[in-house]
This record gives structure tokens, sequence and C-alpha cells, in this order.
């Protein structure tokens, strides 16, 4: 799109149900036209925010903790994951050595400059080594990396990422826990509480000192755990902490997705999809963080020698087909989780909302027989899905 010209997209707004036409240029929402036109909700598409994603660890078969991992893997996943619908994604790494981090947060830093990106990547997820070694609470992350919070190899690995790590997620029981969640919390970066064991007084004395997120609420987390005191309530009971929850089927059952959302109430709590390089791959056996995985046809992945869920494969769009089956949610209400609430969360003030001035990220979607289907996807004002050739 030339810096000039002008385009114009219409649909049914996602939250109002009128049909409005926007103007896009230079890569911004320009006017928004309301209009009385007689909408046909069997062939009008709905018109929203494009969605953000917290935790995508890979894509269609690209993980980007891989040692193969490059910019032109990543551009390859980022086509797929537009398909889906995600305009903004934030690339995890998860528990490994000091040097496959260094390795990927250097290759995860050059493609936050690729143009070809179109500025779809924020900043970076680290989500471990500092996390619980309690079996069951690290989930299927790799033990033999797990290791308490360090600021100085902390900046080792911001300094990899250019600067651009942007949540980190921390168990805040650890030894050092507290001090980290200070210093990164000060230094700009959201520390998010997982994979945690910790008491009611470490969680407050974590938020106390900066934390503001808890990852994947009720996931990495031992299957047996004590019924009053664990690390879920005092997450729930918490205003300061804004959960994010993956509502694949899978993850969480339907009572627990409806009480977590009516705790936290619409506007604090977010939907992350926590894709694997599984993501629109064929069921099968896998090797994931180490060990041997199994997706089942319906996209479930499981560790069983940890028994434990390891990671997700369905796109983020499923979450919000989930929240309005399981918790109620109007269609804006479920996508808000997916857009509106994680830009507040990460402080992406220039998306996830359609407004004037706002950055031109936006999707085209109908539903049929309740699953979101994306009909195009626009990034900075480019159409991004399906490819402009």
């Amino acid at each position: 799109m030339s810096k000039k010209e002008r385009i114009f997209i219409s649909g049914v707004h996602y939250e109002t149900g009128r049909h409005v036409e926007i103007e896009i240029s230079d890569g911004f929402i320009g006017e928004i036209r309301c209009s009385a036109k007689q909408i046909n909700k069997e062939n009008e598409a709905y018109i929203a925010p494009g969605l953000i994603d917290s935790q995508t660890n890979g894509y269609l078969g690209i993980n980007f903790q891989d040692e193969i991992f490059s910019v032109e893997r990543m551009r390859y996943a980022a086509k797929a994951i537009w398909k889906d619908g995600v305009t903004t994604f934030v690339p995890t790494l998860v528990t490994e050595s000091r040097e496959n981090l260094l390795r990927n947060f250097r290759i995860l830093a050059m493609a936050f400059e690729d143009k070809q990106l179109v500025g779809s990547v924020p900043g970076f997820h680290l989500e471990g080594p500092y996390l619980s070694p309690v079996k069951g609470f690290y989930g299927c992350h790799n033990s033999k990396y797990l290791r308490n919070p360090s600021i100085d190899e902390f900046n080792e690995l911001q300094n990899a990422a250019k600067g651009h790590i942007i949540i980190v997620t921390v168990a805040p029981e650890l030894e050092g826990a507290i001090e980290f969640i200070k210093y990164c919390s000060e230094n700009g970066v959201v520390v998010s509480i997982g994979h945690t064991n910790a008491t009611t007084e470490q969680i407050y004395r974590a938020v106390d000192n900066g934390a503001r997120m808890s990852t994947h609420l009720g996931n990495g987390c031992a299957n047996m755990i004590n019924r009053h005191r664990n690390p879920l309530w005092p997450q729930l009971a918490n205003d300061s902490l804004t959960p994010s929850i993956i509502a694949d089927g899978f993850h969480l059952l339907p009572e627990e997705i409806k009480t977590f959302y009516k705790a936290k109430g619409e506007n604090n709590i977010t939907l992350t999809s926590d894709v694997t390089h599984l993501a629109g791959m064929p069921p099968g056996k896998y090797l994931y963080m180490g060990s041997e995985v199994v997706m089942n046809d319906e996209g479930r992945i499981f560790n069983h020698s940890l028994n434990c869920l390891a990671g997700a494969s369905s796109p983020l769009k499923k979450g919000i087909e989930t929240m309005m089956r399981f918790a109620g949610c109007t269609l804006g209400q479920a996508a808000n989780l997916a857009g509106k609430n994680v830009a507040r969360l990460l402080g992406l003030s220039d998306r996830g909302i359609i407004e004037q001035g706002k950055r031109a990220d936006i999707i085209l979607f109908t539903i049929d027989q309740g699953k979101v289907i994306i009909k195009e996807t626009w990034v900075a004002g480019r159409r991004v899905y399906p490819d402009r050739q």
C-alpha cells in the first residue's frame, strides 16, 4: 500500500452489531462511519481488532527454541499465525540452557527488526527457567535447566534480545525472586507469576514488588494440591493480578473458565494460546522440551512420562469460541479478552481497539456453528491474509 493510498473495509462491528466502514490510511485507522444498513448475518463478516497473543512458542512446525530457528523460519510461522487472526504475538522461550536462550534471543532480536513481519512482534516472553522445581508445578519444562532467578543472567538475556524481553514468568517463592521481580518491574518488564507453589504471603509480596500478571492460571500446577492453601486462590483473589488463561477445551474445565472469568471480571483477564510448534501439525508423537509428547486427533498434547499437558495446538481464536460457549460471553466480551485487555496489560496503546488514530490491525471473520472463520487479516494497514500476490 503506497503511503497516500486510502483503503476502505467494512463489516459488522464486533461489539455494537452495527455496520461500519473503516478508512485505512498510512497504516492507521482513519474515519469510521456507521450506517443503518440492513445486516445479512449469513453473508456479512464481523470486523474486530486483530488478536494479540502473549505466549507463542512456535507454529506450524517452527519451534522458536530450535537450533535451526531463523528469521526466515519466523516469517513462515508468522504467515500461519496471521491466517488464524493474530496480528500481534509475543514469541516465547522456555526453560533451557543459558547458551540456548542467548542464541535464540539474538535471532528473535533480528526478527523484531524484520520489516516483513510488519511490526507483529512487540517483544518477547521468557517463561522459565526461574520456575518451581517441585514436580507438577514445572509442568513439562526440562527440570535439569530450572534455576533460581538471576538479575545478572537476565541482563545477559535482555542484552541478547536488544532490550525486547517484555514479559518474564517467575515463581516468587524461589531464592532471590522478590528482588528479581522488583528489578524487572522497575525496568519496564511485565512480571508474571507462573509455574509456582508459592504461599499467599509470597504471592502478595510479589505483587507488592511489581508482579502484575499470572501466566496461564490454572495450569503449571500440580495435579494434587491442598484444597484451601494453594497458589490459585491468592492469584484469583488479588485484583492487581491479571491472569492469562488457555481456553482451548483441554487446559481448563468449563466450570473453571466460568469461575475465573466471574472472579476477575471481563476487564481483568486475558486469553492466550500457549501454542507450540505443533499448531497446525498432524497428530502423532513428537519430541518437545526434551521428552516425548503425543498429540491426538483433537489437538490435545500430552506428556505421558510427566503426566501433564505439554502446551497447546489450538489457535487463539479457539479461546473466543470457548468463552462464548462456557462463560456466556458476548462476542465483544470474548474478543476483547484476546485483544483489548492484552494490549492494555502489555502497554500496547496503539492497538487492540477500533478507534481513529490506532494502528490498523483488523480482522474480518464469520461465525459458523460456533467456530470463528477468519476471512481477512490486516496488520498496520497491510492485508497479510489472504496475502496479496
